[in-house]
């Protein structure tokens, strides 16, 4: 899995939150954090991720569908159950990705109805995935116990 964003990084705790998380992602599943320059080394991206099988691409993006911490966890049990070879979360730039670049979606995805700056977005999917998975293996996290 990879999960990428376009522009630099500014703030170091935001940093520290998404290593973490990596950190505790990986005991489920290799996951790679990577910033790009723009939608086009995005796509660049999709295309050289393509296995037998194009890469399952999900945006993240204000127009996008609103899960459940459940539905998203229901969401990443299906795509191991379909056998995606390759999981790529996108974060945009701060007006957000053009139509070009949403067009090559397999699914849009939208944390909130509220806006979020991307670097925080970036930490609170890593910190929703963790959570996916640990619903999904009966980890206490989720519930607070």
């Amino acid at each position: 899995m990879q999960v990428c964003w376009i522009g630099k990084s500014k703030n170091p705790q935001i940093e520290s939150w998404c290593r973490e998380y990596q950190k505790r992602l990986l005991r489920y599943l290799p996951i790679d954090l990577r910033p790009l320059q723009n939608e086009a080394a995005l796509l660049k991206l999709v295309k050289s991720s393509a296995g037998r099988r194009a890469p399952t691409v999900v945006l993240l993006d204000i127009r996008g569908k609103q899960l459940s911490s459940e539905e998203l966890a229901r969401f990443m049990s299906d795509q191991q159950d379909r056998g995606t070879q390759e999981l790529l979360f996108g974060i945009g730039p701060a007006d957000g990705f053009t139509e070009a670049v949403r067009q090559a979606a397999t699914f849009v995805l939208s944390l909130s109805k509220m806006t979020i700056a991307h670097e925080l977005a970036r930490a609170l999917l890593l910190e929703q995935l963790y959570r996916a998975f640990t619903i999904l293996k009966g980890h206490p996290y989720h519930t607070g116990h």
